[in-house]
């Protein structure tokens, strides 16, 4: 068992059962994040989704760390990033069998994204059907410019580190 917190710092904490913190973690540090607002995982709790205030949703793989989290080589991977909304993301799920994140946000929108690519495929209360079958259709909604983003395996994301910066006067400053 694994307990996962989102924090206003963009911090992910993961927990053991027995309170013991095992990892943090902060979204790549190409993407704005600011505070998470909203985390679910998949049903084997392989894939983590988060969501934050700008409207952004980040997607994790822990299969690796999972299966040994002492071992440093089995890291959390953040695999992908899009913008959902143009404001808050206060809820998200993800439905498996459909291959679907489903997100909320404070402005009364409830959109579908394909999961493994962060696809736009509607919302909620439109006119048409939505049609999951196909994601080569790159379409985006009104409010939302840019699309998903892959995170390269090569790239870093950032681990939150203690560092102590003693202050000390400099009179020459």
């Amino acid at each position: 068992p694994l307990l996962a917190s989102a924090h206003e710092s963009s911090c992910i904490r993961l927990w053991s059962i027995q309170g013991n913190l095992m990892k943090e973690l902060l979204p790549f540090a190409g993407r704005p994040s600011g505070p998470l607002t909203a985390l679910c995982t998949d049903i084997f709790t392989k894939i983590l989704l988060t969501g934050s205030k700008e409207g952004y949703v980040f997607r994790w793989n822990m299969a690796s760390f999972l299966e040994d989290s002492r071992n440093i080589k089995n890291a959390i991977k953040e695999e992908l990033c899009w913008r959902a909304h143009a404001s808050e993301v206060v809820d998200l799920f993800i439905e498996e069998e459909k291959n679907v994140v489903v997100t909320a946000s404070i402005d009364g929108s409830v959109r579908l994204w394909h999961a493994r690519t962060g696809y736009y495929f509607g919302f909620f209360g439109q006119a048409r059907k939505f049609d999951l079958t196909d994601t080569s259709r790159l379409i985006l909604p009104s409010d939302v410019s840019g699309f998903s983003a892959i995170i390269k395996e090569e790239s870093k994301h950032t681990e939150k580190k203690k560092i102590i910066y003693p202050l000390i006067l400099d009179r020459d400053k």
